[in-house]
């Protein structure tokens, strides 16, 4: 799908930017961010980022993704530690006022596409999302063979 929506922006005039080999379609300063999250129908709240996801999808969900809206309180930038500068550092590639908007998805190769949600996720720390907003859009039918 992230492919899809790379080749979809060339066609538009729109940008797209390479982070790490992955080519990410850019449209009005938001980045696409494609995730398949079951491969049955599940519910949107089930959604869990798996324990051996790579590195550049936990920052690339951490640097550009919402800030989570019920935290304590904000971290004065002399109150945060490296380690977690370097969760939230943004990627160069994209830009720093690039944001991302979660295209969550789930699909098996027989049905195609089951459910698809468009929307800003915030990645917590058991790695399950909270959504500040979404939205389910429709899903064309799959033609008979």
């Amino acid at each position: 799908m992230r492919e899809n929506f790379a080749d979809t922006a060339r066609e538009l005039g729109e940008t797209v930017r390479d982070v790490r080999g992955y080519e990410y379609a850019i449209v009005n300063d938001h980045a696409l961010f494609p995730f398949k999250y079951a491969n049955r129908p599940r519910p949107l709240n089930r959604a869990r980022l798996a324990a051996n996801a790579s590195p550049t999808r936990r920052r690339l969900l951490l640097g550009h993704g919402p800030d989570a809206q019920d935290a304590l309180f904000p971290l004065d930038d002399d109150l945060t530690t490296e380690e977690y500068e370097k969760l939230h550092e943004t990627f160069e590639e994209l830009g720093a006022t690039t944001k991302l908007v979660c295209v969550f998805f789930t699909a098996d190769a027989e049905a195609g596409i089951h459910a698809i949600h468009l929307g800003q996720a915030h990645l917590e720390p058991d790695r399950t999302f909270s959504w500040l907003y979404s939205e389910q859009l429709p899903v064309a039918p799959q033609p008979l063979t």
